[in-house]
């Protein structure tokens, strides 16, 4: 009995530090994504400033798709529809929301804190680096839609990209192996739907929608980095990314310590 809670304070002693670890890393990383977001939109606003070739690049796919949307009315309100309700931030972020809670009742506390740090911080350093660069938006003739705000980095693409890297992350140990291609295909389709939906109506630049997939794509991969340290520091095997980032989320205990997990040995003349 001695040995046994011995054992079980050392199991708790390691658990609790892998777990302070963890909020520091998780934090950390925030902190690096938000502190690499600022450079990064000025880098982007000289180099939209200076380089022609991008300033070509994004006026003449403004202007092509700006010409179709005028001329294809029906085409033009399918977008609006997709932009607006189908993957608006709003949208995306209640569905994460609602990830985060069910998490919490499934007691996956660490990967709760993941998706909710993720989420947040995404949207905090797109706020941030907005207000920084203070990009104007296109100016187009007889513009099919508006948005609010600056245009670097797009808000929409940017939420987008951690949004379904959260959910598909998450979700993807209830997902059969031989489904987990087409849901990384599913996802990957959403988020340059979303970039393509913002540009071709006119209320966002190419590089604006570029900026945005990678600074989502940098915030998620520096806490799924963070992640992926704590479960190293709590004794847990290495997740591959195609089972997700919690592959014993399907078991009634997903976070239990992976020693809890083995049956008991049995002793002689216990039968």
């Amino acid at each position: 009995m001695a040995a046994r809670t011995t054992v079980q304070k050392l199991r708790d002693r390691r658990r609790a530090a892998a777990d302070r670890r963890f909020g520091a890393r998780l934090l950390g990383a925030a902190a690096v994504a938000a502190i690499t977001a600022v450079p990064f939109g000025l880098l982007l606003v000289l180099v939209e400033g200076r380089w022609q070739p991008l300033r070509r690049v994004d006026a003449g796919a403004a202007r092509r798709l700006h010409e179709i949307a005028l001329e294809h009315s029906a085409w033009t309100s399918t977008l609006r529809f997709l932009s607006d309700r189908v993957w608006d931030p709003v949208t995306l972020r209640t569905a994460v929301a609602a990830l985060t809670l069910w998490l919490v009742y499934r007691r996956a506390w660490r990967l709760a804190a993941w998706s909710a740090v993720t989420a947040v911080a995404g949207g905090l350093i797109g706020l941030l680096v907005k207000a920084v660069v203070e990009r104007a938006r296109p100016a187009l003739e007889d513009p099919v839609a508006r948005a609010p705000g600056f245009s670097f980095p797009s808000g929409h693409a940017m939420t987008a990209t951690t949004s379904f890297a959260i959910l598909l992350l998450v979700l993807l140990p209830f997902v059969p192996r031989s489904w987990r291609a087409l849901c990384w295909a599913a996802a990957v389709l959403s988020v340059v739907g979303v970039g393509f939906t913002r540009v071709a109506l006119g209320v966002h630049w190419f590089s604006d929608v570029l900026g945005g997939w990678l600074l989502g794509l940098t915030v998620v991969t520096l806490t799924a980095w963070a992640f992926e340290a704590w479960r190293a520091d709590a004794g847990k095997r290495h997740a591959d990314v195609a089972e997700g980032l919690e592959p014993e989320l399907t078991d009634e205990r997903p976070e239990a310590d992976p020693l809890d997990r083995a049956p008991a040995p049995t002793r002689a003349g216990d039968d």
